[in-house]
């Protein structure tokens, strides 16, 4: 998801994460039973079938800008030789977008910061408060990115929106936290969990407008959803807070 990789954060969580694990299991057994992963043997072997397979997938699993806003009944199929997606439901396929990955490299990375991030924010706003924002951050994230593309047609998979959103939580309940991290995949170094997760934004915000605005510019990568994301994570965050403040409750005593 960006230049540091974190391996691990040193604050002490008090409790077994079964949200954010859930979520990391969750996430790798669509991946493991989706068409373009080896281990679906259930799919067509034939080069041709298991692309049109992988296709239709994606396709009505995805989220695509101009379904979700109503710009067209139903997305045409990006390869006419598969044939049209039949019956799809829009709502579904934008809470599922948020469980499809589209290969190994993009389940593990987005996976890797789930699991060093998610357990500590589900440690400090409790386990119900946490699925919530995950999801609706992850939703949020979506719609973000489906409102700065509104004509786009192009399936938009992957928990990077939703994960951004714990990031951005991260930075508002657990920011003083000190990260280890490769940076650049091979330099280890431990650094500030604020110093990493704002470099983190800075980076997503960075390549979205030069991908969006540059004359030219294009990119597969949705990094609306990873900004916007990240944006609904810190409001969510201090809304939490703030609850936290009404109640005189300690974020650590909310299940």
């Amino acid at each position: 998801m960006a230049a540091l990789l974190p391996l691990n954060d040193d604050y002490p969580v008090r409790r077994a994460p079964v949200v954010a694990f859930t979520l990391i299991a969750v996430n790798v057994l669509v991946y493991l039973a989706s068409p373009q992963a080896s281990t679906a043997v259930w799919y067509p072997a034939d080069m041709v079938g298991r692309y049109c397979a992988i296709e239709d997938y994606f396709m009505r699993w995805g989220a695509i800008p101009n379904e979700m806003l109503g710009r067209v009944d139903q997305a045409r199929p990006l390869t006419e030789a598969c044939g049209a997606i039949d019956g799809k439901s829009v709502w579904m396929s934008v809470f599922a977008s948020m469980f499809v990955h589209s290969g190994p490299m993009h389940v593990i990375g987005n996976m890797v910061y789930l699991f060093v991030f998610g357990p500590v924010v589900e440690d400090r706003i409790g386990r119900v408060r946490f699925l919530g924002l995950y999801l609706v951050t992850g939703l949020a994230a979506v719609y973000a990115h489906a409102i700065t593309d509104i004509d786009g047609t192009i399936p938009m998979v992957g928990a990077s929106g939703a994960i951004s959103g714990v990031l951005g939580a991260y930075l508002v309940v657990q920011f003083r936290s000190r990260v280890t991290s490769l940076v650049f995949g091979v330099i280890p170094m431990r650094l500030p969990g604020w110093a990493l997760v704002g470099s983190y934004f800075a980076f997503q915000y960075l390549l979205y407008v030069t991908t969006s605005y540059a004359p030219g510019a294009g990119s597969n990568v949705a990094y609306a959803a990873h900004v916007y994301g990240f944006i609904a994570g810190v409001i969510a965050g201090l809304a939490v807070y703030r609850l936290r403040w009404r109640s005189g409750t300690r974020l650590s005593d909310v299940y």
